[in-house]
């Protein structure tokens, strides 16, 4: 795949319904130009795979898309050995996805395993009112202070790699700075406890990465995002078994949309800490 690939993409993830924008294909290939697929029939693109290297520690396998026109003819699964041939030559010891209750079967066949369960939660709003102002330092009554992404930035970053199990430091400064807005980083006694961005999505306000260490910071992250957020929709890839991110949503109105099974080849040597991960940046990134 090439950047003149990209609205051949598009069109991809429009029949299927996607959130994915432009930025996130070349996200793609900013980070890995040899890593990302396309499959032709007759000159025309009917399929996409693409992959993203965090850190040499494991490989991330996302837009997994086939022409609709084109399905049941392998397509998908020929992009999906030509990802892990790449990986493979480049010696990732792991390679991980999300995937769809129809793709998980396929996934299993190549020797993907089960690491874990992921719903995707959506709110619409009929009318966006002005939300509660979020605190300023030291001003939340549970002593619970919101900060922006420059404010923190480092912090964000480490706690995230300590989360997610790898470094991906330059996908998350992209995504911040396609929606500064929509970084939260809360603190509590000068120690940061959580934090959250959003991707501005062509059908919603995705939200995630969005971590925790305990449900009042989980709390107070959403509801900064939902008084910040100015879509009438929104997305959120949330750990079915995290212990507050499913009643949260729950008492904001969210509603369940589909299920994904986070899923992995290989040996699974930095899982991360999936205990303070209340929602996934997206099923493209992880």
């Amino acid at each position: 795949m090439t950047v003149r690939d990209i609205p051949a993409g598009m069109r991809l993830k429009e029949l299927a319904g996607w959130n994915q924008t432009q930025e996130d294909w070349e996200r793609f290939l900013a980070a890995n130009p040899e890593g990302c697929f396309v499959a032709e029939v007759n000159g025309q693109v009917a399929g996409t795979a693409a992959t993203i290297i965090y850190e040499n520690r494991f490989a991330w396998i996302g837009m997994v898309l086939v022409d609709p026109a084109e399905r049941g003819k392998g397509i998908g699964t020929a992009l999906l050995e030509r990802a892990i041939q790449h990986l493979e030559a480049k010696r990732i010891p792991c390679m991980k996805l999300d995937a769809t209750p129809q793709g998980k079967p396929i996934y299993e066949r190549l020797g993907f395993q089960v690491e874990y369960e992921i719903e995707r939660q959506s709110l619409t709003r009929d009318s966006l009112r002005p939300g509660p102002p979020v605190a300023a330092a030291g001003a939340s009554p549970n002593h619970h202070a919101v900060f922006g992404a420059a404010e923190a930035a480092d912090s964000l970053l480490a706690l995230d790699r300590e989360v997610f199990g790898a470094d991906r430091s330059a996908l998350l400064r992209s995504v911040a700075r396609g929606a500064p807005a929509l970084v939260a980083v809360v603190s509590s006694r000068g120690a940061v406890e959580g934090f959250a961005l959003a991707r501005q999505g062509s059908l919603a306000d995705h939200l995630g990465p969005w971590v925790a260490s305990n449900g009042a910071a989980a709390r107070r992250l959403l509801e900064t995002f939902l008084v910040r957020s100015l879509r009438p929709v929104v997305f959120v890839d949330v750990l079915r078994d995290n212990p507050w991110a499913p009643a949260l949503l729950a008492a904001s109105g969210f509603k369940f949309s589909r299920t994904l099974t986070r899923m992995y080849r290989g040996e699974n040597a930095h899982p991360g800490r999936p205990d303070f991960l209340c929602a996934i940046l997206g099923p493209e990134f992880g």
